[in-house]
């Protein structure tokens, strides 16, 4: 039997008897692998390089040319100077390995320090500012794969921030005993900017600077905050370059109460608490989620570049139910599922596409997934059985397209569950890459009727 290989490292399963009188030197290379698996090493990126690419083995593990790569190592330090944010592909797509890795790298521009951004395809990516570190894994889906914070549980519902932010940060919320709500941010103009719906600066706090620019009209008797609050305040606004605006209140109820008009309580904060409770519904011109739900979430949104808006939920019923006015059910995704309930009527301004799949080569009993397809477009190399399947749902509808090989004269036959008039079966036209149409109903569990086929389509 020849030597196989481990998927993601590439280590060497030698067969029995295989590599006699050179095992020791597959053994010790393997153990060379291992070695690195458990340990540490510091990667310098090229200087103001834009890309760095990590090489966990060789894109096809066994290929002959398995190299001990930096990707093998568990703890990587990532040194250098940057002049700009650098990603770092983790190759190949299909390794799928865990890291603890550390943004060492220098500043060589004027505007750092820079973050490290780990990708491995089109999914979530990690990003890991100058001076911090992460222990994220690598999932090797492939052209899809995902690199995911291991330890990265975001709460939603409450935002709850327990420690305080530093100068290093890109955008931070925060919270000390002292100091309450901390916003903290990092632009070459502006460190915090706050903007109206025309996407139009309202309030801004240059970078490194104390002051604070408001565009508009400010209405106040007066309003002169130009240092620290402390934790002993009654009611105070402060200001610091690291944490910028600052609210400290302490009451024997809230430590923060914002009303309105009427004197009821629109935003308040609990004494000697973190959470925020709002009393009615927030309306937002747009709610920008710049970051990946995850599983655990109880009701999230989130965004990814490849995704764009996610909605995550988790629920005993369903995951995510959208209501109408009535508090009547109008979309469903059932816990842990995959498919779409809609109440009421579906209307679509153009088109709806079922999934279509298509297979090039069948022969012999052929199984079809009506879970994950709508239509079929089959290309048939030999005689074709199609079994029966378990996949169905009642009320499913759609076609099957028959096309004849190069040779033609392929038969069709049909399990048990596909009815056809008189159950006499199908006579397809056997000509040579002839094409047929075969329309289905799923009537009833285990019942697919089979309609008029269409023969010998011409031009198809």
């Amino acid at each position: 039997m020849a030597s196989s290989y481990t998927t993601n490292f590439s280590i060497e399963k030698m067969g029995t008897g295989d590599q006699s009188g050179t095992w020791g030197t597959t053994t010790n290379h393997n153990f060379d692998i291992i070695d690195r698996i458990g340990s540490y090493k510091a990667v310098a990126i090229t200087t103001n390089a834009d890309t760095h690419t990590l090489t966990v083995r060789e894109a096809s593990p066994g290929s002959g040319t398995e190299n001990l790569q930096d990707g093998m190592y568990r703890v990587i330090k990532f040194t250098g100077a940057l002049d700009s944010n650098c990603t770092v592909t983790i190759a190949p797509n299909s390794a799928a390995a865990f890291f603890v890795f550390i943004n060492a790298t220098t500043d060589s521009g004027s505007s750092g320090p820079y973050s490290l951004i780990f990708t491995q395809g089109s999914g979530a990516n990690v990003t890991i500012v100058n001076g911090k570190s992460a222990v994220v894994y690598a999932d090797g889906a492939g052209s899809g794969a995902a690199v995911v914070n291991a330890l990265d549980k975001p709460l939603f519902g409450t935002i709850s921030a327990t420690s305080d932010t530093a100068a290093g940060d890109d955008a931070a919320i925060g919270y000390t005993s002292a100091e309450g709500l901390i916003l903290t941010g990092q632009g070459s103009t502006n460190d915090v900017t706050i903007k109206n719906d025309a996407d139009a600066d309202v309030i801004t706090i240059a970078t490194g600077g104390t002051n604070v620019d408001i565009v508009g009209d400010v209405t106040a008797a007066t309003v002169n905050a130009d240092g620290d609050t402390s934790a002993g305040d009654n009611a105070t606004m402060g200001y610091t370059s690291a944490e910028g605006l600052i609210l400290t209140g302490q009451g024997s109820t809230n430590d923060l109460t914002i009303k309105n008009d009427a004197d009821a309580d629109v935003i308040t904060i609990a004494t000697g608490a973190t959470n925020v409770d709002i009393v009615g519904d927030v309306t937002a011109a747009t709610v920008n989620a710049d970051g990946d739900t995850s599983a655990s979430d109880k009701a999230a949104m989130g965004y990814t570049a490849a995704e764009g808006l996610i909605l995550t939920g988790q629920g005993s019923t369903n995951d995510v139910t959208i209501k109408n006015d009535a508090d009547a059910d109008v979309i469903e995704i059932p816990t842990g599922g995959t498919d779409v309930t809609v109440a009421g009527k579906l209307t679509a301004g153009k088109i709806l596409l079922g999934n279509t799949d298509t297979d090039t080569s069948n022969t012999g009993s052929v199984t079809l997934d009506f879970s994950a397809n709508q239509n079929f477009v089959l290309t048939f190399t030999g005689n074709v059985t199609l079994a029966n399947p378990s996949t169905e749902s009642v009320g499913q509808a759609g076609i099957i397209v028959c096309i004849q090989d190069g040779t033609g004269s392929r038969t069709l036959s049909l399990g048990s569950q596909y009815k056809t008039v008189g159950d006499a079966g199908i006579t397809l036209s056997t000509a040579a890459n002839a094409v047929d149409i075969v329309p289905y109903f799923v009537s009833a569990a285990d019942s697919i009727l089979i309609g008029a086929v269409q023969l010998a389509l011409s031009g198809a």
